[in-house]
């Protein structure tokens, strides 16, 4: 069995408070945990950056342990705590999905990590994980998306965008994306948008909609902005359709036109990662085992926007709120 050094000490990114990017705190002499039982400890090669970081950030989520935030990472196992950790051990590579990412060491659940495959390279499965998961929930489980069905997806460009764009395209579905600008607008075409909308410049986005759609509106939204699209989604969603909301880049979503929500008989599925993710929950491996598959049969491109070091975090978040980001962020430690 292959045996790792481990110090005492390690470098991480810790909040004292609940804030800006300033709370961000980059530390080297954080202690390196130990794993309790059924956890192993992974040094972590890459930390996933995602936009619900910032929620965490300014306390929406919750108080994350040792005010240690970031929800996923790859690495290498280097220890093992008690208890059975599901077949795993020191020298495997992993990668997993719980909390206190932004660091050197995470001990996390064996049951929350997931072998990486060995023809996947270094630093996609940490740029997939979290946001392939998310999006594959949302089209196969808050939502079952058929072939033929109009899609409208927000914010296609961003991180959770890009793939469903590509899972939509892979079901047979028509799908519309919005963007906040013409490459990024190019962006979600080439990743299998049919039709694309600059939400920014287009003076009336559900005419739009409604011309590309020839009347019928859209089967079901995935909206990853939030508030300014509130109103906008429940006039251009079609009969008995669904309006997911899952993200809050522009605020909690605003007050929606109930009576016309109802007169559609349309389903309206709130904001909340923690809420939508526990459709994954117990069967996580089997989910980790699908998502790889479908990248793998669908030739799925993960979009590594940049590579920061662990140092930069206040920048990655800075960067990741005036929306400068498109696809995944990646951090090294």
């Amino acid at each position: 069995m292959a045996s790792f050094s481990v110090p005492s000490s390690m470098k991480g990114v810790q909040m004292q408070r609940v804030g800006g990017p300033e709370v961000l705190q980059y530390k080297t002499d954080l202690p390196v945990p130990v794993p309790g039982n059924g956890e192993i400890l992974v040094k972590n090669d890459y930390i996933g950056i995602n936009y619900v970081d910032v929620y965490w950030r300014t306390g929406n989520m919750g108080v994350a342990p040792n005010g240690i935030i970031g929800r996923e990472a790859e690495g290498k196992i280097v220890s093992t705590g008690p208890g059975d950790v599901d077949s795993l051990k020191v020298g495997d590579r992993v990668v997993w999905l719980s909390l206190g990412g932004y660091a050197e060491y995470t001990a996390v659940p064996s049951s929350l990590a997931f072998p990486v495959p060995a023809n996947v390279e270094p630093g996609i499965a940490a740029a997939a994980l979290l946001q392939g998961l998310f999006a594959l929930s949302l089209v196969e489980k808050i939502t079952q998306v058929k072939k033929g069905d109009w899609v409208l997806v927000h914010a296609a460009a961003g991180g959770v965008g890009l793939w469903l764009c590509q899972l939509l395209r892979a079901q047979g579905a028509k799908t519309i994306g919005t963007a906040s600008t013409a490459e990024k607008l190019t962006l979600a075409k080439d990743n299998g948008a049919d039709y694309v909308i600059n939400y920014k410049e287009e003076n009336d986005l559900v005419a739009r909609i409604q011309e590309i759609t020839q009347g019928y509106g859209v089967d079901i939204i995935f909206d990853g902005i939030g508030k300014d699209q509130t109103a906008n989604n429940v006039h251009v969603v079609a009969q008995h359709g669904t309006i997911v909301t899952y993200g809050m880049a522009s605020g909690f979503p605003g007050q929606a036109p109930y009576r016309e929500l109802a007169a559609k008989k349309a389903r309206f599925v709130g904001p909340g990662e923690s809420s939508l993710m526990r459709n994954i929950g117990g069967e996580f491996q089997q989910w980790c085992a699908k998502l790889f598959d479908i990248m793998t049969k669908h030739n799925i491109a993960v979009r590594v926007h940049g590579t920061y070091p662990l140092s930069e975090m206040r920048k990655v978040h800075e960067d990741l709120e005036a929306r400068k980001t498109t696809g995944k962020v990646l951090v090294t430690p």
